[in-house]
């Protein structure tokens, strides 16, 4: 395939428009009754043309209230099919989207407001109230309204002089930062433009047809997976989006057969589910030709594929990269059980190096670093960290973005995941960042140091696991690991680990307590993160773990 846009739309709300004058009768959305029923809005499809029509009322809606090239606008709208309608219309005024997650908390919304400099939110009307008083607390007062309301003037700086174009900025993507706060990622039209480029023109066992396509995802449309490549392969192809509220494991097979899905979105963590379901004849009725995802089971995945019926495409790609340099297991030999995935394609440039800086051997592990195969190495990529030019240079150190995931590479240039370099917890798909965990526990007046790592789910992929060690006045007896009343101690680490819910999004807090008389430092006082990794594994399943997993529910908008 090429390795740049062709000439055409220079936006996402342009390139939504060419699909809708040429496939005006085609379904676009397709919302299923039980995403219907979960949202309460209706059911059914939306067409190419009624949503064309929706946009532009939306786009002129927003041109009036003031909203133009440059500004930024905060949107909380879950996986309804608002989201894009709004999204689009707001491109093309130049209006750059920060999605928000619904689980995010006092403590996140506070950050991602301040940091961001979003002129307004739109949001659901159940998180108006938690988005307001996070603004309120940072000293900002900015309006929040609906997706059925009328949009919310702004005063806000004037817009930039001319029309968005490739380089304008069409969202801001929030990731897990691994040395303090997440990182904003400034995300160009370009970005997603070739994103759906890449994905509807890539060969082999994950080629569409034009007008064909109907693909069904579970995953929340405020990360770059549904965002960048299902939604915009969606509108290069003129195919049908199906975006369900959430993964439901027993009624994931209805939903596939009545969507009539012919791509289907995965997490690792949804095989096993999958898996464990009583065989049923009907396994194999639907139309699914692909999976497209990351991380299944090694052992789940050959099973799967034939229980099932199609296989299951691993692929490798961040939001720093976008389809830049996506790395994705679409031809054969796919190394079925080795955690491959794939062999970079002739737009992608990929190297392997040890800690020494020195190519990596066959099979040797080392980090993966990428860039686009071509004179511009950024093509593709995200344009900065926003605020923050230190650690965009640092990520592109030597010409080359250093992923931090470790690799290795094998014979046949095929290549398989070993582990995260960089301290990153991913839990059921999201990556949540160890010191950013930290620091809200720090501020609990019962702890004096913490710090946490990952540990082995066999559902989830990873859980949060903290090490506290209390205040003097909290020091517990026996060895400081476990206090002579059980019962007090699991009270005190539910106190901990709900107060951290308060602040962080539920899937954050630990799923693990352990009371420790001192976590393992370095010579300069930070955490080791190998002997904190020793620290864990001795822990779990001792006395001294408490298992406080059960707390962890997402709270209902």
């Amino acid at each position: 395939m090429t390795t740049q846009l062709p000439a055409g739309p220079d936006t996402v709300f342009a390139a939504f428009a060419d699909a809708a004058a040429r496939h005006a009768q085609k379904p676009f959305l397709r919302v299923l009754p039980e995403t219907a029923r979960a949202y309460g809005i209706a059911a059914g499809d939306l067409g190419y043309g009624q949503a064309d029509q929706a946009i532009t009322r939306l786009r002129e809606a927003y041109g009036r209230a003031g909203y133009g090239h440059g500004h930024r606008l905060g949107i909380l709208l879950e996986n309804r099919p608002a989201f894009f309608l709004h999204w689009f219309a707001l491109n093309g005024l130049g209006v750059s989207l920060v999605p928000i997650n619904p689980d995010m908390r006092a403590a996140e919304l506070e950050y991602l407001i301040g940091h961001s400099g979003i002129v307004a939110a739109l949001a659901i009307a159940s998180r108006h109230g938690d988005i307001a008083a996070a603004a309120q607390a940072i000293g900002r007062a900015i309006q929040v309204f609906g997706p059925d309301d009328a949009p919310a003037p702004i005063s806000a700086p004037a817009p930039k002089a001319g029309p968005p174009d490739r380089d304008s900025e069409c969202a801001l993507l929030y990731t897990s930062g691994t040395t303090g706060r997440p990182k904003g990622c400034v995300l160009p039209n370009e970005y997603f433009l070739y994103a759906g480029h890449w994905y509807a023109g890539i060969s082999g066992l994950i080629a569409m047809a034009q007008g064909a396509e109907r693909m069904l995802t579970p995953l929340p449309v405020f990360h770059m997976n549904a965002m960048a490549y299902s939604a915009m392969a969606m509108v290069t192809t003129g195919g049908c989006l199906i975006a369900l509220d959430r993964f439901h494991p027993r009624s994931w097979w209805d939903s596939v057969r009545e969507s009539g899905a012919t791509i289907v979105h995965y997490l690792g963590v949804m095989p096993p589910m999958l898996m464990s379901a009583t065989e049923s004849p009907q396994d194999t009725a639907h139309s699914v030709r692909f999976g497209f995802g990351a991380g299944v089971d090694q052992a789940l995945h050959e099973p799967f594929e034939q229980r099932f019926g199609f296989p299951l495409i691993e692929a490798w790609a961040m939001t720093e990269t976008g389809a830049g340099a996506v790395i994705v297991a679409s031809q054969e030999p796919r190394h079925i059980g080795e955690r491959c995935f794939g062999r970079p394609g002739s737009e992608v440039e990929a190297c392997v190096v040890t800690e020494t800086g020195a190519e990596a051997g066959i099979d040797q592990p080392g980090e993966l670093l990428v860039r686009h195969a071509g004179p511009e190495p950024r093509y593709g990529f995200f344009r900065e960290y926003l605020k923050d030019p230190e650690a965009t240079a640092q990520a592109w150190a030597g010409g080359w973005f250093h992923t931090g995931d470790v690799v290795r590479r094998g014979a046949d240039g095929s290549l398989h995941f070993i582990d995260r370099k960089k301290n990153v917890i991913r839990r059921s798909g999201e990556n949540i960042s160890a010191v950013e965990v930290e620091s809200v526990l720090m501020q609990h007046p019962a702890v004096r140091q913490v710090a946490v790592a990952a540990t082995p789910d066999p559902v989830r992929g990873d859980e949060v696991f903290a090490c506290i060690v209390l205040e003097p006045g909290q020091v517990l007896e026996h060895d400081q690991v476990l206090g002579p009343d059980q019962a007090a101690d699991a009270a005190l680490a539910a106190d901990i680990v709900s107060w951290c819910l308060s602040r962080l999004a539920y899937y954050k807090a630990p799923g693990y307590v352990a009371f420790v008389p001192a976590v393992p430092l370095t010579s300069t006082q930070k955490i080791q993160r190998g002997g904190l990794k020793e620290l864990v594994e001795a822990s779990l399943g001792t006395p001294s773990c408490i298992d406080t997993r059960a707390l962890k529910k997402r709270v209902a908008a």
